[in-house]
């Protein structure tokens, strides 16, 4: 499984997240909810808050032990500091498959600063070498264009639109589906 961090910027770190992280990832969405609500699923209020964030990360835990998920955090002050954003390998699957799902998201305060590109680039990069997928997709609301420009640059190929493809800010939002290949690796190699 991923363990390794990879240095963003000189103070930007993309970590694994810990159960340490719960303080600081409700602060880090209640600074952004405004920021992050056209993207994201409704959130219960108790999702912005230390516990509901503990019971998150705990799940997250679990599903990164059973081999399902890896989430990151990007973090200030070398990784010490307060989190800027988050990236999560997703429904990880193996076998003839080898495949996952990419979400991420930057702070307001520091988007349009290609922290996301190289977060991606990162999580890429380990999802090919180390997980030995084969396959990353990921879905942006039609209006997120920012998010689009990531793929993009990130080697991602468009796949299509998906009608009413995730429950977004109150409603079923149609998305625009990308996917990258990261290597030609038969399953059993």
């Amino acid at each position: 499984m991923i363990k390794d961090s990879h240095a963003i910027t000189p103070d930007i770190l993309l970590r694994p997240v810990t159960p340490h992280d719960a303080a600081a990832l409700a602060r880090a969405y209640r600074r952004n909810r405004e920021h992050l609500r056209p993207w994201e699923p409704e959130r219960a209020e108790a999702f912005f808050t230390e516990e509901g964030q503990a019971a998150r990360l705990a799940d997250l835990t679990a599903l990164r032990a059973e081999g399902r998920m890896m989430p990151w955090v990007l973090a200030g002050d070398g990784g010490r500091g307060e989190i800027v954003g988050v990236v999560n390998l997703a429904n990880i699957v193996h076998g003839a498959w080898r495949s996952t799902n990419l979400g991420y998201w930057v702070a307001a305060d520091h988007a349009g600063r290609g922290l996301a590109t190289a977060a991606v680039t990162a999580a890429c990069r380990d999802a090919g070498e180390r997980l030995r997928l084969h396959r990353i997709e990921a879905g942006t609301v039609v209006a997120n264009a920012a998010s689009r420009r990531v793929l993009v640059k990130c080697g991602f190929e468009l796949i299509g639109t998906a009608r009413n493809y995730l429950h977004i800010n109150g409603a079923w939002r149609d998305h625009v589906l990308f996917h990258k290949i990261l290597n030609d690796r038969g399953p059993a190699t």
